[in-house]
């Protein structure tokens, strides 16, 4: 398989890119419009909401103040509101002293204020009415309860006699007690010419205080008191009469001519003097805050109306569909060749390579795979064929021995059960191997790295074959140059240096030599045996690989010491290397790592065999 990479216009990063590119702009630029016109209309309905709030609160405050001296009982009123907005409401002083408060803590004493809350200087703007003095603030023009009864009678009267012409209204009380007739179904002048008009005469509850009124308000014009004087309605219109004049407040008096700016004089002197004369009865003016609950900011929070979420959801669901559709139809042309793979695979044949891009790299690797596979598998058929031909031959010389002794053919003496104890023990060793090969195919084979005096098991691996190798007419020595110190398992250690003695004496004649060494962190045992020929030499470490054609085992062991004693030399994350000459003999090299390196302490994969 190539590994070159795959040209950038070939890449199927690059079209994934392209293709997710193009799908993020159309949803950014979609997102964006949608916020656009979105955001504008929410905050625009937010903030009329947020005004309608604060206009319902300054309101409910003007009625308290208008008809109480003081703040005294405000408490109740401002914490039920502030429960029904989720608010804090906080009322200060002009010099920010808290009169009332429905959260406990630090009061906003560095925000800004809703508003001002005075009865008698209204907010236009949250009103949205043109007088500057509350209707409900009535204090000395408010009517007795006789006058409050006659008013309500006269109405009545009125009524009665519009609902008899076929017309028909209601009685509206004003805050003062005045009661007047609201017409519903007719032209206010067909009430005049029926019924009357409403009388505009000024109760006995009213003369005082709209005589002060005028007082004032002739002093605000300094009017020669002698000469004129002011009279005010009781709708608080005025207009100037000549002294001598009837002391009744009578329309049909000589009054003087006034002109639009004279008019705008004397109602700025009437509503000033009515200011003086109603101070007394209202609350004074307060700061006014309404803020998030518990904390002093300002409330600046807006909540999208369900009108603008359906507007999102249905244009973010729209770039969805649009999104998938578009991901389907490019992820189908992308999927095809990878079908066309999967097929291949299915089938067990090769793949089709004809794109340049990862896909084709895909192929190629699926390929190589493939061809990986079958030599696998054509290795695991013969492994199983060479542990049944391994296992088959204790096997069946333990049965043939015990069924002689059953016929009696051969008897049970102490050389019968020499031989069955010789025939058990090859057959524990051959489990024993594949015990520790499984072990590490699985990935579970495992040492315990300690500091470990590499002299002394040498010295240990010797002495234990030493009688072996007499027995083979083999000298056994060892090349000691100093007495290095590896982390590694004693136990494994020494399991590697004793396959690589046992496997050394096992092929070298009578009369030759076997040489162990040692230095630094590198293990030799080096041997004049017959040697390894050259074609064969990459094969040593393959399990059930014998030099001799025909297996036996009077010539080698089971075919598994050099594959397991590699396994473990790569487990202690070294190496194993094989050198040999046919004829001369073989040197095997073991190196592991020292205490700088950090041995391994699980098994993984292990380096292939040196050639």
């Amino acid at each position: 398989m190539s590994g070159g990479r795959v040209p950038i216009r070939h890449s199927l990063v690059t079209r994934l890119l392209i293709t997710s590119v193009l799908i993020a702009v159309a949803a950014i630029a979609a997102t964006a419009w949608l916020a656009t016109r979105t955001a504008t209309r929410a905050i625009s309905q937010e903030q009329g909401r947020s005004l309608a709030e604060n206009t319902s609160v300054y309101d409910l405050l003007v009625a308290h103040a208008a008809s109480h001296p003081d703040w005294s009982g405000v408490q109740p009123l401002i914490e039920q509101r502030a429960e029904e907005l989720d608010r804090r409401i906080t009322l200060m002083t002009e010099d920010r002293a808290v009169i009332a408060d429905t959260t406990p803590g630090p009061p906003p004493q560095h925000a800004r204020p809703a508003a001002v809350v005075d009865p008698l200087n209204l907010d236009l703007g949250l009103t949205g009415g043109t007088d500057r003095i509350d209707r409900r603030a009535v204090g000395p023009f408010r009517l007795s309860a006789a006058d409050r009864a006659a008013q309500r009678a006269a109405a009545g009267e009125r009524l009665s006699c519009l609902r008899r012409s076929g017309s028909d209204g209601r009685i509206e009380e004003q805050p003062n007690g005045r009661a007047d007739v609201v017409l519903t179904t007719a032209d206010p002048w067909e009430l005049l010419s029926r019924c009357g008009e409403a009388a505009e005469t000024v109760t006995r509850s009213e003369v005082t205080a709209l005589r002060s009124l005028g007082t004032l308000a002739g002093r605000c014009l300094g009017l020669d008191q002698k000469a004129q004087r002011l009279e005010v309605l009781p709708d608080f219109s005025a207009y100037l009469v000549a002294v001598p004049s009837d002391e009744r407040f009578d329309r049909g008096a000589t009054s003087a001519r006034v002109d639009a700016a004279g008019t705008a004089r004397i109602d700025s002197c009437v509503e000033k003097s009515r200011r003086t004369l109603l101070q007394p009865y209202v609350a004074p003016a307060v700061l006014l805050f309404i803020t998030a609950p518990g904390s002093g900011a300002d409330q600046s929070t807006f909540t999208m109306s369900g009108a603008n979420t359906i507007r999102i959801v249905t244009v973010t669901g729209a770039v969805l569909v649009a999104t998938i559709i578009v991901t389907v139809l490019v992820g189908r042309r992308l999927v095809r060749p990878l079908r066309a793979l999967t097929d291949a695979v299915d089938r067990q044949r090769a793949a089709p390579v004809s794109a340049p891009d990862e896909i084709g790299r895909l192929a190629r690797a699926l390929n190589d795979s493939i061809h990986r596979r079958d030599r696998a598998e054509a290795q695991r058929r013969a492994m199983v064929s060479d542990v049944a031909h391994e296992l088959r031959t204790p096997l069946t010389n333990i049965r043939s021995w015990l069924e002689a002794a059953q016929d009696d053919l051969a008897p049970t003496d102490a050389q019968l059960l020499s031989l069955l104890h010789e025939e058990a023990v090859l057959l524990q060793h051959i489990i024993d191997d594949l015990t520790d090969l499984a072990a590490a195919d699985a990935g579970t084979l495992r040492i315990h790295p300690e500091p470990t005096y590499v002299r002394d098991v040498l010295t240990q691996v010797v002495e234990s074959h030493r009688g072996t190798a007499q027995v083979a007419g083999v000298v056994l020595s060892t090349q000691l140059r100093d007495d290095p110190v590896l982390p590694a398992d004693p136990v494994r250690l020494r399991q590697i240096v004793g396959n690589l003695v046992s496997n050394a004496i096992r092929y070298t004649p009578p009369g030759g030599t076997v040489t162990v060494g040692a230095y630094d962190s590198t293990i030799t045992v080096r041997d004049t045996g017959v040697g390894i020929a050259a074609e064969n030499l990459p094969k040593i470490f393959d399990r059930f690989w014998r030099a001799d054609e025909s297996r036996n085992r009077a010539t080698g062991g089971s075919g598994l010491g050099l594959a397991i004693t590699q396994h473990l030399v790569g487990a202690h994350g070294g190496t194993l290397t094989a050198q040999s000459t046919l004829g001369e003999g073989s040197l095997f090299t073991v190196w592991l790592p020292d205490a700088g390196a950090g041995a391994a302490g699980q098994a993984g994969s292990t380096p292939g065999p040196a050639t």
